[in-house]
């Protein structure tokens, strides 16, 4: 569901049928994180203060490496990373530009667990692909709440 039309600000959310300590571990450990994720991590440790990088699976992405740093850890609370949106171009150094933050939040409700997600930073983000890059992890946040919403239903 989408929640506002802010240009610097992406939120989902979706009430999952599963229990808050289920989903925190989907969100939490690096290896589940990466299976409905669509990145290869395994090996690795969410951790704050910690950056992550794996091999992006997502078809046709292959190419591409994920790179975040973890900001904060909070026990079936709240996760966050930061990391540049849309990094597609394996040509580019997005290194000096500013990043995003992406933040997990996680409350109980009678149905199970409500998971809001936002990502947040995208007036920062260089004019020339600000647009493109809010675009496509809009899209992405759509299909990402469907893909932990299956992986937790699963389980």
């Amino acid at each position: 569901m989408t929640i506002n039309n802010s240009t610097d600000r992406i939120e989902r959310e979706i009430v999952l049928k599963a229990a808050r300590s289920r989903v925190w571990r989907a969100l939490s450990d690096a290896e589940e994180f990466g299976g409905w994720f669509g990145v290869a991590l395994q090996g690795k440790k969410f951790a704050a203060g910690q950056a992550v990088q794996g091999q992006i699976t997502y078809p046709g992405y292959e190419h591409l490496s994920w790179n975040v740093v973890i900001e904060r850890v909070e026990p079936e609370g709240l996760l966050s990373f930061s990391w540049h949106p849309y990094a597609i171009d394996a040509a580019v150094d997005y290194s000096q530009e500013p990043t995003t933050l992406v933040v997990f939040e996680l409350i109980a409700v009678e149905e199970g667990t409500l998971l809001r997600v936002a990502e947040s930073g995208f007036d920062n983000i260089p004019a020339a692909r600000r647009q493109e890059a809010f675009r496509m992890n809009s899209g992405g946040w759509d299909a990402q709440m469907k893909n932990i919403e299956k992986h937790v239903a699963a389980s």
